[in-house]
């Protein structure tokens, strides 16, 4: 693998880059990253990016050798990033809320990206109140290969309106303030495609549009 010199441009930088191979860590230990699959990012204080490198598996990040990219796209510093930072990159661009992108092929929400009949304005119906709280609608980005380009170019059009999407036939795409509450985001996600898939064709006692918006006040 190619590697860049490590340059760290900010005191607060060796903290981010900790956090990201411990969380990354948690996610393979407990089974939401498999193999070299998913990918991390994060914005830093000097408004470069922190991303998992390209073939990187996610229990065994080593904090220096993590990449850093422009938000121009150009790799500055550690192992080559991952192709799929383009559209990290996208999202960031578009929602200047959004502080950190966790992208995962974890089990259930990857098992419904791969259903047909989708709603594509919504991918889960609220049924319990903790998605709404924490995410919100979860819209439908289309199939496109890993790293075609129009991948960032559909989640530019949808990040200023949302912070969690679901790639069809790959997997979601969640957002945060914080890399710790991406992560959170995306585990209360995968905790409620689990309930879908448990329920199974059993009657659901959807969330009303009264109670939905009691939660988003």
């Amino acid at each position: 693998m190619s590697e860049q010199p490590t340059i760290f441009s900010a005191a607060d930088e060796m903290p981010a880059r900790e956090e990201m191979v411990k969380l990354g860590a948690s996610f393979f230990q407990r089974g939401y990253a498999t193999g070299s699959a998913g990918n991390l990012s994060l914005l830093l204080a000097d408004g470069t990016l922190l991303a998992t490198p390209t073939g990187s598996c996610l229990g065994t990040l080593d904090p220096l050798r993590l990449s850093k990219v422009s938000l121009d796209g150009e790799w500055l510093s550690g192992d080559q990033p991952s192709k799929e930072v383009s559209f990290h990159r996208a999202i960031y661009l578009n929602n200047p809320q959004c502080k950190a992108v966790v992208h995962l092929h974890c089990l259930y929400l990857t098992a419904l990206s791969c259903l047909q009949g989708l709603d594509t304005s919504n991918a889960i119906k609220p049924f319990t109140p903790y998605v709404v709280m924490r995410v919100g609608d979860v819209p439908v980005v289309p199939y496109y290969r890993p790293g075609d380009a129009r991948l960032g170019e559909d989640l530019a059009k949808l990040a200023p309106h949302y912070r969690a999407f679901l790639l069809a036939n790959h997997g979601p795409v969640v957002t945060g303030k914080t890399l710790r509450e991406a992560a959170e985001n995306t585990e209360e996600l995968e905790e409620t495609a689990k309930l879908i898939f448990t329920l199974g064709n059993r009657p659901i006692r959807y969330l009303t549009a009264d109670e939905i918006a009691e939660l988003r006040t």
